[in-house]
């Protein structure tokens, strides 16, 4: 305890930390200001209507910040930029060249990496502010408008969300942590005391054990996540001995950390992403003239709104990408390779092959771990809502995942930031 209050009152005492996390909380009052600014016209009966209904926007709203339930300039969010980064993700397993880009050419590659995902997210943008605008203006939330008023309302809304995207990064070049999850995290974090003041007016005295059982089992769930997500299995490594001259070096014995959740809360936001696509056209078919077009759209509504069918699709999709995602981050064969060019090995374990093979067979069993909890955690909160009855509740499986993983990030760089000044 002690040492936790010595590194707080150091954080305050050095003026560069001091400056960086002063430029984190002006960077996200300017994102929060930013989503309280409307585009003009709005019916907002309706529109607070249409998201009382809507699981679909609901989640939407979530990687906006909070943006989108108000309509804002910047409603789209961070979403094109997480998008863009998911498509370039997907195209390193195409793509052997971007492959190597993003895991072998180090710094100056993961810079070029990032630039093409900010290149993507612009079209992106585009598509969706011009998608949303016409959704909503079918729902009648938003008034018929004439080409230009349509051209310029798309500029500004993707414009939202390139400012969205350059203050994130900014946070993370000038600040602490990630900037795009700070943006999220600020976003959700905004929206608990309305969420909280929603369920205490909705109060039922009768429904008391059930609040109880709720809060106990959020309780659990951050001490899970937090466990899972600090969880490692060590590999132990020995690097050989070496006689140079007179010197022997080498012959240390250390430890490989493999992570239980190689991939984080990403496998959520891709499982997001896919279940999220077809509603959103189907949502933009509902509104059609044409019989057919709308007869489809009520059959996939129809299977969407099936709660056993949709939690089913969620976990399965979660499961699946976080084996996807790790994968793609983790290559066995590459650190096989650096652990013998630098006179490393496994002991009990010939080195080259039958190390990747290895660690490989070792990854894949812990992912499994990693993967069932994490389609736990994305489907816990539906299925609390139909157990409970409960319509909303204050945070949702993916929404506490976030918070707590952003949170452990967040104090691991600060911890970083106040180690190194300490030495």
């Amino acid at each position: 305890m002690n040492t936790f209050i010595e590194k707080i009152s150091f954080v305050f005492r050095d003026k560069q930390l001091r400056r960086r996390i002063f430029f984190v909380v002006l960077a996200l009052a300017v994102t929060r200001l930013l989503t309280t600014l409307p585009i003009p016209g709005i019916d907002p009966v309706r529109l607070a209507s249409l998201f009382e209904n809507s699981q679909f926007l609901g989640l939407l709203n979530l990687f906006s910040g909070g943006g989108l339930s108000n309509l804002s300039i910047v409603m789209l969010g961070v979403g094109p930029y997480i998008t863009a980064s998911i498509i370039m993700q997907l195209l390193t397993i195409m793509s052997p060249k971007l492959k190597a880009m993003y895991q072998e050419d180090g710094e100056a590659g993961r810079i070029k990496f990032a630039q093409y995902s900010r290149w993507i997210t612009l079209p992106l943008s585009l598509i969706q502010a011009f998608s949303f605008i016409v959704l909503f203006q079918r729902q009648g939330i938003l008034p018929s408008l004439e080409a230009f008023d349509m051209v310029l309302n798309t500029l500004v809304v993707a414009s939202g969300s390139i400012i969205f995207m350059w203050i994130g990064e900014l946070i993370s070049e000038f600040g602490l942590g990630n900037g795009t999850s700070l943006i999220i995290f600020a976003g959700i974090i905004s929206r608990m005391p309305q969420a909280i003041s929603g369920s205490i007016a909705a109060y039922d005295p009768s429904q008391l054990p059930v609040y109880l059982g709720i809060l106990v089992l959020g309780l659990i769930i951050i001490y899970a996540v937090v466990v899972v997500t600090e969880a490692e299995r060590p590999i132990p490594v020995t690097y050989a001995k070496q006689v140079r001259g007179m010197k022997v070096y080498g012959g240390v014995s250390t430890y490989l950390p493999l992570r239980l959740n190689q991939a984080g809360v990403i496998p959520i936001i891709f499982a997001l992403s896919i279940l999220l696509f077809p509603q959103m056209i189907f949502n933009f078919l509902s509104t059609s003239g044409n019989a057919i077009l709308k007869h489809v759209s009520d059959v996939g509504l129809s299977l969407v709104n099936n709660h056993l069918l949709y939690n089913s699709a969620y976990f399965l999709l979660v499961f699946l990408f976080t084996y996807f995602y790790t994968a793609v981050t983790f290559d066995p064969i590459a650190i096989s390779e650096n652990l013998q060019k630098s006179g490393a090995f496994i002991p009990g374990v010939r080195p080259g092959h039958s190390t990747a093979e290895y660690l490989s067979k070792i990854v894949t069993r812990i992912t499994l771990v990693g993967a069932l909890f994490l389609g736990v955690i994305a489907v816990l909160p539906l299925i609390l809502r139909t157990v409970s009855g409960l319509s909303s509740l204050a945070i949702g499986g993916t929404a506490l995942l976030i918070v707590v993983s952003v949170v452990l990030d967040l104090v691991k760089k600060i911890d970083a930031q106040v180690s190194m000044r300490e030495y």
